[in-house]
C-alpha cells in the first residue's frame, strides 16, 4: 500500500457560492453577475471518508424536518442555516475559502489562462489559490502525522458546466506553461496532488458537497448584500472552530490562509458597504499576520 500511487490519505470537498461571470459584475452592473465568487474546500482524513453520509443523515435528523431530503442552504431559515454550520463546526475536519469580491475583476481577460479548453478559467483560477492553502495544510500535516507528504483526493462539484477535463488542462496548463498573467507560477503542493484521483459530482445526492456548500454559502451571506437580502455573519462565525488557521494551532491566524480574501480590505473599502467587510474584519483582516518564515513564501501575492 505504501508505494501505491493512488494512495490518498485525505479527502478535499471542494464548492462555491456565487458565480464566476465577470464581464458584469454587481453593483457596477444591473443586472450582473455575483459580487462575490466563494469558493470552498473542506479537508478530512481520507479513513473518515465513510462516515460522510452519516454526518448529512444527522443534519437532516437534528433539523427535523420531514419533507427536506438534501440541504440547500440558500433555501434554509436562518435558524437552519447556523444550525448547519454548527454541525459542520463539531466536525473533524479543516475549512477553507477564497472570498474574492469581482468589482476590479470586471471586463478583466486572461489570454493565458483563455488558451486552455475551459469556459470557467476564472474559477479555475479561484481554485489555484485555494489548493495552494489546502495542499500546503496537507503537506505539512502529512509531514506531521506520517513522516512524509501524503495525497489527497479532490473533489469537485460540477455546478457551472464545469467538467474534468477543464480542471485537468487548467492544472496541467499551471505545472508546465509557466507564468499566468496576473500571478507568478503557483506554489501548489504538487507532491500531493495526482489528477487520477481528481473527480467532478454532482452537487445533488452527494453528502460531501454540501460540506463546502455550507461554508461557501455562509461567507457569501456574510458579505453579499445584493443577492441574499443583506449580510449575516453569524454563520460564517459559526465556523471559526473549523476554519484553517498557520500555524495549524489555536494560537494561528485565519487571515490569508484558512479565509482568504481578494483584493486586499483596504481596497475593498471605498467599493463595499462597511457592513460587507465585517466578517473578514472578524477573522482578522486587516492584521498584518506574515510571520518570518511562514506561508508568505509558500503563496501568491495575490492581491
Amino acid at each position: 500500500m505504501g508505494n501505491d500511487p493512488l494512495e490518498y490519505k485525505y479527502v478535499a470537498y471542494i464548492d462555491e457560492a456565487g458565480d464566476p461571470g465577470v464581464k458584469k459584475v454587481k453593483p457596477i452592473d444591473k443586472p450582473g453577475s455575483s459580487e462575490w465568487l466563494m469558493v470552498s474546500a473542506v479537508v478530512m482524513a481520507a479513513h473518515r471518508e465513510a462516515e460522510v453520509d452519516g454526518w448529512g443523515a444527522d443534519l437532516l435528523t437534528a433539523m427535523d424536518s420531514r419533507q427536506m431530503r438534501e440541504v440547500h442552504f440558500a433555501k434554509l431559515s436562518p435558524y437552519r442555516k447556523l444550525l448547519a454550520c454548527k454541525h459542520v463546526a463539531r466536525l473533524p475536519v479543516r475549512c477553507f475559502v477564497v472570498a474574492s469580491n469581482k468589482q476590479n475583476m470586471k471586463g478583466w481577460r486572461n489570454p493565458f489562462a483563455e488558451k486552455i479548453p475551459s469556459d470557467n478559467w476564472f474559477y479555475c483560477w479561484m481554485t489555484r489559490l485555494l489548493l495552494e492553502r489546502v495542499t500546503h495544510w496537507v503537506e505539512q500535516r502529512s509531514l506531521r502525522e506520517y513522516g512524509s507528504v501524503q495525497k489527497v483526493k479532490l473533489v469537485f462539484s460540477e455546478r457551472g458546466g464545469l467538467s474534468y477535463e477543464q480542471l485537468n488542462a487548467y492544472y496541467q496548463w499551471l505545472r508546465y506553461k509557466g507564468e499566468n498573467q496576473k500571478l507568478a507560477l503557483g506554489n501548489i503542493v504538487y507532491e500531493t496532488i495526482d489528477m487520477r484521483l481528481l473527480e467532478v459530482h454532482n452537487h445533488s445526492g452527494h453528502e460531501g458537497l454540501k460540506l463546502p456548500d455550507i461554508v461557501a454559502s455562509a461567507f457569501f451571506k456574510a458579505a453579499d448584500i445584493h443577492d441574499t437580502r443583506g449580510c449575516d455573519p453569524q454563520f460564517a462565525l459559526a465556523l471559526r472552530n473549523r476554519m484553517a488557521r498557520w500555524p495549524d494551532t489555536t494560537s494561528g491566524q485565519f487571515a490569508g490562509y484558512g479565509v482568504k480574501l481578494m483584493p486586499s480590505l483596504g481596497r475593498l473599502v471605498t467599493r463595499t458597504d462597511p457592513q460587507q467587510l465585517t466578517v473578514f474584519r472578524d477573522y482578522g483582516y486587516p492584521r498584518q499576520w506574515w510571520r518570518d518564515g511562514g506561508p508568505q513564501a509558500v503563496f501568491s501575492a495575490a492581491e
